[in-house]
């Protein structure tokens, strides 16, 4: 298939031109393509001509490319839902822009690569809140969660009635231990619990919390970084509202949806494959 085709439907379908991104932090160098310097999000290195598969990952990690690279793949499209690669082991920023050694071996090898944060955070069908809600055998009633003009969180009923048996449930299919920061008390009021994937530990996602009167929140990211001042202010606000908070890493929130993108490429006539990742336990 044309890689201008399948990058145009992807643009159009996820809405990208009317949405907005952050990247400013990664590296901009003679690989990146013009829009992605422009827009960031979407098309970041456009390197072949025809699309014969595509693999869908979380983050583009080493990994993640030299596995591509290393089986001699050529006119693949690698879909992500970062632009930068992901180490949770480590102390400082966690995100790192691609080699340029791999850069370069992408292009002689006609790999290309798009980006979909904000919008495949966005709710809808394949969103990361939607993907991991159904992941989970929860029923969604309701968005909550605005992020760059968008709503990207889930509010959910559950017919568990205290956190410690959601967290075994989580535990079980997410597939690796997760985290409960038990600031409130046992029983889940309402029987409602709130998701947003990946990095959630913001304070204007606590302030909403209190406002909805819900006492128990699932995300990936949930260690207090004192180097972060944010994380800090979340967990004064939801420590002394008596917000419990479930972590289950960045990567194990957020990779149902690329999952789920293996069905919409697919649904294109493309043959397609989710790379599994590895989820930082150092998350929580």
């Amino acid at each position: 298939m044309l890689a201008k085709e399948i990058y145009k439907k992807l643009d159009i379908d996820f809405t990208v031109d009317s949405l907005k991104d952050d990247w400013s932090f990664m590296e901009f160098n003679e690989f990146i393509h013009p829009l992605f310097r422009k827009r960031h999000m979407g098309l970041m290195l456009d390197n072949a001509q025809v699309i014969k598969k595509v693999y869908t990952a979380v983050f583009p990690d080493r990994e993640i490319i030299d596995k591509i690279l290393e089986e001699g793949q050529a006119d693949v499209l690698l879909f992500s839902h970062h632009a930068m690669g992901y180490d949770g082991s480590v102390e400082g920023f966690p995100f790192y822009s691609i080699p340029n050694d791999k850069l370069q071996k992408m292009v002689e090898q006609r790999v290309s690569f798009y980006v979909l944060h904000v919008p495949l955070d966005k709710n809808g069908y394949y969103s990361t809140a939607y993907s991991l809600a159904n992941a989970l055998r929860l029923d969604v009633v309701d968005d909550f969660c605005e992020y760059f003009g968008v709503k990207i969180g889930v509010v959910c009923k559950t017919d568990k009635k205290t956190v410690w048996e959601l967290v075994q449930d989580v535990k079980g299919i997410i597939g690796h231990d997760v985290k409960l920061i038990n600031y409130g008390e046992e029983s889940i009021k309402g029987g409602r619990i709130a998701i947003a994937a990946g990095g959630g530990s913001y304070p204007f996602v606590a302030e909403e919390l209190v406002k909805l009167g819900i006492n128990l929140y699932l995300t990936g990211f949930t260690r207090p970084l004192p180097s972060f001042e944010p994380t800090m202010e979340f967990h004064r606000i939801v420590e002394e509202n008596k917000i419990n908070v479930i972590g289950a890493t960045h990567y194990s929130t957020e990779k149902y949806a690329c999952m789920a993108m293996v069905e919409y490429f697919k649904r294109m006539g493309l043959p397609a494959a989710f790379i599994e990742g590895r989820p930082y336990l150092e998350d929580l």
